[in-house]
């Protein structure tokens, strides 16, 4: 993502497990950490991907620790792709690798996804606040409601959708967010992956932050 971005690998329940790790400017403490999910591996997703990158970069900017980690059998992350079902196990294993470093303890943490990613990850969450582990916040863009059961989440997680999403329509994300009574931040002309767009993603994930 830039020249600060370290590379790195942890043990993980089926191999190793590709991470990267962007830090804050230094002078003032990190407000917390955060992890960022990619979007699905088998239509090309890692964790470089440009939407991720963007919810990093932005998290980053906002003051948090901000890790990102390759899905099984993308990278150099060991396994193959497990619809999601391993891929929690390996997020939890990532999160126990960010809470092990020295300070991070008990910091806040936010989590942060696009597509694949936020159904991953709203399961993630619901298994770790139900393990006693604290959510401060989360943010879901592109949120793959038509295709995956994405949990419940927080009802102050932050959810972007595009306007013209044809991967993931806006409908079945209004469907999904009607009984939670949770609000939908919608980016007019915008695709799926914000082509063009990202600069006001950027935008809103900031200005939630305020």
């Amino acid at each position: 993502m830039n020249a600060q971005t370290q590379k790195f690998q942890i043990d993980g329940p089926v191999g190793r497990i590709e991470c990267a790790l962007d830090l804050p400017d230094t002078g003032t403490p990190p407000r917390g950490i955060a992890l960022v999910a990619h979007p699905h591996p088998l239509f090309g997703g890692t964790m470089d991907n440009k939407v991720a990158q963007t919810l990093a970069r932005t998290l980053v900017q906002l003051g948090y620790t901000t890790y990102r980690s390759n899905f099984r059998g993308v990278g150099e992350t060991a396994g193959t792709h497990d619809n999601g079902i391993g891929e929690q196990d390996d997020l939890l294993a990532v999160i126990a690798h960010m809470r092990a470093q020295p300070g991070q303890a008990d910091v806040p943490l936010v989590l942060a996804g696009f597509s694949f990613g936020t159904f991953v990850l709203s399961h993630v969450a619901k298994r770790y606040r139900e393990a006693g582990g604290a959510i401060e916040r989360m943010v879901f863009v592109g949120t793959a409601a038509s295709r995956w059961e994405v949990a419940p989440v927080p009802e102050n997680t932050l959810v972007v959708h595009g306007e013209l999403d044809d991967t993931v329509p806006i409908l079945s994300v209004f469907e999904w967010a009607r009984p939670q009574e949770m609000p939908v931040v919608v980016i007019p002309g915008a695709e799926h992956f914000l082509h063009r767009k990202l600069h006001i993603l950027k935008r809103i994930i900031v200005d939630a932050w305020r």
